[in-house]
């Protein structure tokens, strides 16, 4: 008869179990998460100038973001099967013209009428803005080095892309921080709305809702678009499916699980992807200065969620229990 020996395992370190992580260890590693996945948004929006430069017809911007929305968020109701109770829609309409029809209206107008430099730098003051309304509205503690962080922020971005030849316009000025105030009470109204949803059924609301007042607002102000061609479907599809869908999914998560400060501050990466795209891609020549502004806005990202994570030692479970009784 053959015997089997039990084999002893070999000394070495022990790995804890899940249980016995520490939980203020697993609030970090979740955070950290949180954190990288919601930057992933942004940063995939700063292809938005290369693809509407590059693949879509010029002159129509209000229909084609209305393209851009209204289809994804039609998709996106019908893969989640979940449509807003009626108590809902005047918040729903809300959200979607602050996050996108008018965000979107404004920033088109400053993008025609100003240099692109001063029309993303005017944009990055969104961050000041958020934490200035996340006091009014959340409760939250406004930190010095936060603002610091977000100033700090907006200096980089005007190192980056903002050239001797930039000139301001006075209503290019006034849309582009209309753009940034519409931007950033989408982004903390949707923190303190919270519905008992996933975050992919409340980026379809949204956009299907921000599609709907584009669509309108299309129909009114511009003419018929033309017949779009593969290249610019492609365009539409990447914009629509990737550049809203998905990523907004990701965004709008982001705002219910990190704090509103932190979340404005990824929104500097979009700027920073613009310029390495077009580095990259389209052969524009990319400055020491300009390499340099690129790094003060990385270092504001990080420093900026570094300060507003002071004194924020909540679990996730009391974050979205606050945040519940929001609703």
């Amino acid at each position: 008869m053959r015997v089997i020996r039990q084999v002893q395992p070999l000394p070495g370190p022990r790995l804890p179990a899940p249980s016995q992580v520490p939980q203020k260890t697993r609030h970090a590693m979740s955070r950290t998460a949180d954190i990288l996945l919601t930057a992933l948004a942004p940063a995939v929006w700063g292809s938005t100038y290369l693809v509407t430069t590059e693949a879509l017809p010029a002159g129509y911007p209000v229909t084609l973001a209305a393209l851009r929305a209204l289809p994804a968020g039609v998709l996106l109701l019908a893969l989640t099967r979940c449509l807003p109770p009626r108590t809902w829609l005047g918040r729903v309409f809300l959200l979607g013209s602050f996050n996108f029809a008018l965000f979107w209206v404004l920033l088109f107008v400053a993008a025609y009428r100003l240099p692109g430099g001063v029309a993303a730098t005017l944009g990055a003051l969104q961050a000041m803005i958020v934490i200035v309304m996340a006091r009014g509205w959340l409760g939250t503690p406004i930190r010095t080095g936060a603002i610091a962080a977000a100033a700090v922020g907006v200096l980089g971005v005007a190192l980056l892309l903002i050239g001797p030849e930039s000139a301001l316009d006075p209503i290019g000025v006034a849309a582009g921080l209309g753009g940034a105030a519409s931007m950033a009470a989408g982004t903390v109204l949707s923190r303190k709305w919270q519905p008992p949803v996933s975050a992919l059924s409340f980026t379809a609301w949204q956009l299907t809702a921000g599609g709907i007042i584009l669509l309108l607002f299309a129909l009114i102000t511009e003419p018929p678009l033309p017949l779009l061609s593969a290249k610019n479907i492609a365009g539409l599809v990447w914009l629509g499916l990737i550049g809203s869908a998905a990523t907004y999914a990701l965004w709008f998560r982001g705002v219910a699980r990190i704090e509103p400060g932190t979340v404005s501050l990824l929104g500097m990466m979009s700027p920073v992807t613009a310029a390495l795209l077009g580095w990259m891609i389209l052969g524009q020549s990319l400055s020491p200065l300009q390499s340099l502004g690129a790094v003060v806005v990385l270092a504001s990202v990080w420093a900026g969620q570094r300060f507003n994570q002071t004194g924020s030692n909540d679990t996730y479970e009391q974050r979205t229990s606050s945040l519940a009784r929001n609703i």
